[in-house]
């Protein structure tokens, strides 16, 4: 099975101006805990609710000051939408990561996939294979 039959489609993303506060009232409208953050027709990064509590909240920073750009995780990994799903769930497995942005084969995001959709369309060997490698304490 590809990777376009399990992702989901229509994501979009915010710039790395956006603020903070702004990223995680997207993230409770849509009950997600990702974002992607582009500039310049570019994907340059994620922002997820733990990089938010980790990176701003437990830090003790001003978060009215905050914008993505200083939160977010850069070098963002990614799959094609044309891979077969157990090659998105290798990249999931040696990066430790649950959710993979998608692009298409002109380099645009045309979605993401998510542990959750690993295992729903993978097989239960598959899945709990990916969840242990995301779950392990990281070094």
């Amino acid at each position: 099975m590809k990777v376009r039959d399990v992702m989901h489609r229509g994501v979009e993303w915010l710039s790395p101006d956006t603020p903070i506060a702004t990223v995680a009232k997207k993230m409770l409208e849509h009950d997600i805990g990702a974002i992607p953050i582009g500039e310049n027709d570019r994907l340059v990064g994620m922002v997820t609710d733990r990089d938010i509590t980790i990176r701003a909240v437990a830090q003790g920073k001003d978060i009215s000051k905050l914008t993505a750009r200083d939160v977010m995780t850069s070098g963002v990994i990614y799959c094609r939408d044309a891979e077969e799903i157990n090659d998105a769930a290798r990249i999931m497995e040696s990066k430790q990561i649950r959710r993979l942005p998608v692009i298409d084969e002109n380099k645009r995001m045309v979605g993401i996939v998510t542990l959750g959709d690993i295992s729903q369309a993978g097989s239960r060997d598959l899945s709990a294979e990916v969840m242990k490698a995301v779950s392990a304490h990281h070094a």
